[in-house]
């Protein structure tokens, strides 16, 4: 794929979004880049433009924060889990039609809207929380792979333990990986990932890096609630914009 420079600018913007948005929560980028990108252009090219960000962030932070994990028991039946689901994925990435997943990211990002709203003090015990480890993980593993986009099943399961930062970050860094590197193997085993998507992928860890401060800095001056609802309403927008271009445009 050969892009213009109007192209690579809205890419530059999307991406940035999701650098503001990491820098400010410590997770997400896919959720504000992912359907921005399968708004302009597909959901296919979206999902590879974030596989190396995604891979080589979350690396770091698994690496840094590997101390923190939670027993091994929940999170490599958390991790196996989230690695089958992204090749059930996968499969429906390769061989949906555009308009399907264009639908299924936008069933993704309001299925997690619905969540923050509806639930915003759920509280999974850790006990309950462990049997629910390998159907979450399938989840999350499953929207992975369809749509680049495991949000609604991954960020929302693991906070809904109130874990403290550090065991999050660990956790949920261990399970981005796991996704992530058995994602590029078999997108790249189905043709969709190439040496020219892995360059515009590593380019595209350059806007998110350099944003993420603004995003740290947003979070210092603006309330929790006036930044979650923010982020929420333009996801709404989003979504909302992928349904209409799918079903009218």
């Amino acid at each position: 794929m050969t892009l213009e420079p109007t192209q690579l600018a809205i890419i530059f913007a999307c991406l940035a979004a999701g650098g503001i948005l990491k820098g400010a929560t410590g997770a997400g980028a896919p959720v504000l880049a992912v359907p921005a990108l399968a708004m302009i252009f597909d959901v296919r090219f979206a999902v590879v433009v974030m596989l190396m960000p995604n891979l080589l962030t979350n690396l770091w932070q698994a690496w840094h924060f590997r101390r923190h994990l939670l027993p091994a028991s929940f999170v490599f039946g958390f991790a196996g889990a989230g690695a089958l689901g992204v090749l059930l994925g996968t499969l429906m990435l390769a061989f949906l039609s555009h308009d399907v997943l264009s639908l299924f990211v936008a069933g993704a990002v309001f299925a997690y809207i619905a969540l923050r709203l509806a639930r915003p003090d759920w509280k999974i015990a850790y006990p309950l929380a462990s049997r629910l480890s390998i159907p979450a993980g399938l989840a999350a593993g499953l929207l992975q792979g369809a749509a680049g986009l495991s949000a609604p099943a991954s960020i929302t399961f693991l906070s809904a333990m109130r874990l403290e930062r550090p065991i999050f970050i660990a956790t949920i860094s261990f399970l981005f990986v796991s996704m992530t590197v058995l994602q590029i193997a078999s997108l790249g085993y189905l043709g969709i990932f190439s040496a020219h998507g892995a360059l515009i992928s590593l380019s595209a860890l350059l806007p998110i890096l350099a944003f993420m401060p603004v995003g740290a800095a947003l979070a210092k001056r603006l309330s929790k609630e006036s930044f979650d609802r923010a982020i929420l309403i333009l996801l709404g927008f989003l979504a909302a914009k992928l349904v209409y271009d799918t079903l009218v445009g």
